[in-house]
């Protein structure tokens, strides 16, 4: 139970009740009230325990008023409904753990006021952007551990939302993917999480593309000392017999690491490729049309790197210039394919990450195109929104990142 008052606080306050639930939307007639929770406990049997309460340090204050993300939020006013069809958002929501530093406030986002730098700030700004997309799949990146334990999965896995979090750190950091989806859509078959560090020298699956690379050193230990995480899910479309394999990475963000993420996303789809040739024999899977694959994540690549040529070409030469991004850890003779006939849902926009220090396309929603259709990509953000505040974060963008929205939908097929 939520109250609200208006004034001091004492023991004549009087609390006018709010709502009821484990969560609460503020709304403009909060502002300047304190806010009191009320949680009584009880068990299976109904037996109730003592009533404990909270009261706020400080009173609501004003939002921002209305933020960009709500206009695009007009495009996404309802969920999907039909069985064959999802919704898919990916995001990465710019880690307390790196906002929170004199670095972030003084180098990285000196034009950032310090309260919306505050997680505590952000975080009500990204839940409430996630939760109006009405998004069946969520694929994001730099999660904090607390923010996920604490905040996503508290109000995410909750109804009317009902979705169900998995969360992948990425090793000892206190970071890392999450994949939510919603379980009124979807049944959880398996997954799976792969660090492209140390173990890429010594899975079999590997050995071909490994023994390419291994007898550089020093590309040998800049590649292995990676926390890079892949994450991946099967999931059964209830209703159907369609199965989604979902891929959720961050890759490394180096400037002069083309050919290390090059190297990760190629380790990366070999593994894929294996879960989803598994996964094929495992559920019985007789028709491949029945299973498709979703590869999202913050790939740090732009689209003039190999990373999109690889996803959309299949392909990429031994003569790529990526494979010679920093001179030292060249990789020689090494070409890249991959199986997949694959296409980038929302295209090459001009900017997914937008700072003062650098703009660019970094993320994606890749799909399966010869077994996905693309109903609609949300239109992004114009430069004049991304600029009332010189650039992103700001009062009104919680990330230095934007969210890509995609709905897709399973090609044509008999469901059973």
């Amino acid at each position: 139970m939520v109250q609200s008052c208006n004034g001091d606080l004492n023991k004549g306050t009087k609390w006018n009740l709010c709502g009821h639930g484990l969560s609460y939307k503020v709304e403009d007639k909060d502002v300047g009230h304190y806010l009191k929770l009320v949680v009584t406990p009880r068990n299976e049997q109904g037996n109730q325990g003592p009533t404990s309460e909270h009261i706020a340090k400080w009173p609501v204050q004003a939002g921002p008023g209305v933020c960009p993300f709500e206009i695009r939020q007009q495009q996404t006013p309802q969920p999907l409904k039909e069985p064959d069809e999802l919704r898919v958002v990916t995001y990465n929501l710019l880690a307390d753990l790196y906002a929170d530093s004199d670095y972030s406030r003084k180098t990285l986002f000196p034009y950032c006021l310090p309260y919306a730098l505050e997680i505590d700030y952000r975080k009500q700004l990204f839940i409430k952007e996630l939760l109006g997309y009405n998004a069946d799949l969520l694929c994001l990146q730099e999660v904090d551990i607390k923010i996920f334990d604490y905040d996503l999965r508290t109000v995410l896995e909750q109804p009317p939302h009902n979705f169900h979090g998995i969360m992948a750190p990425k090793g000892t950091c206190a970071e890392g993917v999450a994949i939510f989806f919603r379980t009124s859509r979807f049944e959880l078959v398996s997954s799976f999480v792969l660090h492209l560090g140390k173990v890429i020298s010594r899975l079999p699956i590997f050995a071909p593309l490994w023994n390419k690379i291994k007898d550089n050193p020093r590309l040998v230990t800049r590649i292995c000392d990676r926390s890079t995480t892949l994450q991946l899910c099967l999931l059964k479309m209830k209703g159907t017999d369609r199965f989604i394999l979902v891929a959720n990475t961050h890759l490394y963000y180096h400037p002069d690491a083309d050919h290390i993420r090059l190297l990760q996303i190629g380790f990366s789809l070999i593994y894929v490729d294996y879960v989803y040739k598994q996964s094929m024999k495992e559920q019985n899977i007789s028709d491949p049309k029945n299973i498709g694959l979703i590869f999202c994540g913050d790939f740090n690549s732009v689209p003039e790197c190999g990373i999109y040529k690889l996803m959309m070409d299949q392909f990429v030469g031994s003569d790529f210039d990526d494979w010679s991004s920093n001179a030292a850890e060249a990789v020689t003779d090494v070409e890249l394919t991959q199986p997949f006939k694959m296409l980038s849902a929302c295209g090459t926009p001009e900017f997914t990450n937008f700072t003062t220090l650098f703009s660019g396309c970094l993320d994606y929603i890749f799909y399966q195109s010869d077994h996905f259709d693309l109903l609609q990509s949300v239109p992004l953000p114009t430069n004049e929104q991304l600029t009332i505040h010189k650039a992103i974060p700001s009062v009104t963008f919680p990330s230095d990142h934007i969210a890509l929205i995609a709905d897709l939908k399973f090609k044509e097929n008999q469901l059973k």
